[in-house]
């Protein structure tokens, strides 16, 4: 099982992105639902290690459930579910599918593990980005409170959840002025 924190601080993410729906979308509970999922679901891969599936298999930790086509047949599969006219649902699909890969791009920005297979299953490589900062969050509940899981937690406060905090902040604000700005053309 993956770090209670880390699959927290990947909903958090996905919650922030989501942001920039349109209103009726924001209204649907099933879509908040949709984007948690699709911010969550790809650490699904670590019960295959009850199953014999080592860490770097193909279907192992951080690969193909990670990868971009996963991402995208997640998306497609749920914008079907939420949307029933053809734009909206691209656009829908789409938005999730940024979501969805948000996981693996957050992945390749820690410090441990055998990095991300982004092109699964047309290449198993792993990747991760020249640039990780975020603490690799250990795998499993053991030491849940323990002083590396403190660090890891420390770690994504400070670069995801302050700037995640940041952009909500800022999408709100966004959308005050527009509402400010339609108002006065309102009343003009």
């Amino acid at each position: 099982m993956p770090d209670v924190a880390t699959l927290l601080t990947h909903a958090v993410v996905g919650a922030t992105l989501a942001q920039v729906a349109p209103r009726e979308l924001r209204r649907k509970p099933a879509f908040w639902l949709a984007a948690v999922v699709c911010a969550t679901l790809p650490d699904i891969d670590v019960i295959g290690f009850s199953f014999g599936i080592r860490y770097g298999d193909l279907w192992g930790h951080r690969g193909m459930t990670h990868s971009l086509l996963f991402a995208a047949l997640l998306a497609v599969c749920l914008s079907v579910r939420l949307e029933e006219r053809g734009a909206s649902r691209l656009r829908v699909a789409m938005l999730l599918f940024v979501i969805a890969a948000s996981h693996g791009i957050l992945d390749a920005l820690t410090n441990g593990g055998l990095g991300v297979a982004f092109f699964s299953p047309f290449d198993p490589k792993r990747y991760f980005f020249p640039w990780r900062p975020i603490q690799v969050s250990p795998i499993g509940l053991g030491g849940l409170l323990s002083a590396r899981v403190m660090r890891v937690l420390w770690s994504e406060i400070q670069w995801i959840w302050v700037p995640a905090l940041a952009l909500n902040a800022g999408i709100w604000a966004f959308r005050a002025g527009q509402e400010r700005r339609m108002l006065g053309e309102q009343n003009q």
